[in-house]
């Protein structure tokens, strides 16, 4: 399926109502919410003037023809090009489970059957790096992908739900755990992941399992990499 994605939008707690209505008001009528927090350290939130607060991430099923002009009304109606007002992410989306499910995701959005052309090939401008492992291992992990240039992640609670308390490794699937989301250039990604593999991977008290998705597209990420840049 190459027109619909799933577009990852990580706020401030407090911003999650406001982000909502926005999204609500272009047709996107299918909002999931997750709370999580931030990972970044004192020195680059004081960079990028972020406070240290509870953060949302919304997830939401989106058309191509959405997001063509979704992430300019991000920057210009939500401002979030400025510190502290969030990230966005688009995730492509390879299948959808029958017409009604794709149905209920696009309800208020366009869709079209149309593929890609070549001159619309779908480019890969950054990687989302997902690791899973222990829970209370964030440090480790954060610490890991920070020695290779990772900047800071988001990390949310989750839960295993495999029956009989299999295992992985060494790791029980079905206890808590917890996940840490990264946002990298593909360039970093492999070093990234190779740290974490090694530095709080299975052999570790961490545990921690990591893989990675493609990001066609973002919004907030301007100023962050602006910083990083000048340095």
């Amino acid at each position: 399926m190459k027109n619909l994605f799933l577009l990852v939008t990580i706020v401030r707690r407090r911003d999650e109502a406001e982000y909502e209505e926005f999204y609500r008001s272009k047709g996107i009528n299918v909002v999931y919410h997750v709370i999580c927090n931030g990972t970044a350290q004192t020195k680059t939130l004081n960079l990028l003037g972020i406070e240290r607060t509870e953060k949302s991430m919304l997830l939401s099923p989106v058309t191509r023809q959405t997001l063509k002009t979704l992430k300019r009304d991000l920057s210009y109606e939500m401002k979030i090009d400025l510190p502290d007002r969030g990230i966005a992410l688009a995730i492509p989306m390879s299948g959808v489970g029958g017409s009604k499910t794709l149905e209920s995701f696009t309800t208020g959005q366009l869709v079209s059957e149309e593929y890609y052309t070549e001159d619309e090939k779908m480019e890969i401008t950054r990687e989302l790096i997902v690791a899973i492992y222990q829970k209370g291992y964030t440090d480790m992990v954060m610490d890991a992908a920070r020695e290779a240039g990772a900047r800071g992640g988001t990390a949310i609670n989750a839960k295993g739900t495999v029956g009989g308390a299999a295992k992985f490794f060494g790791m029980t699937l079905a206890e808590e755990k917890e996940m840490v989301f990264i946002v990298s250039t593909g360039e970093q990604k492999k070093e990234i992941m190779k740290a974490i593999m090694q530095n709080a991977g299975v052999d570790t008290k961490a545990h921690a399992i990591v893989f990675s998705l493609p990001v066609t597209d973002t919004a907030g990420m301007r100023f962050a990499d602006e910083i990083e840049k000048e340095n």
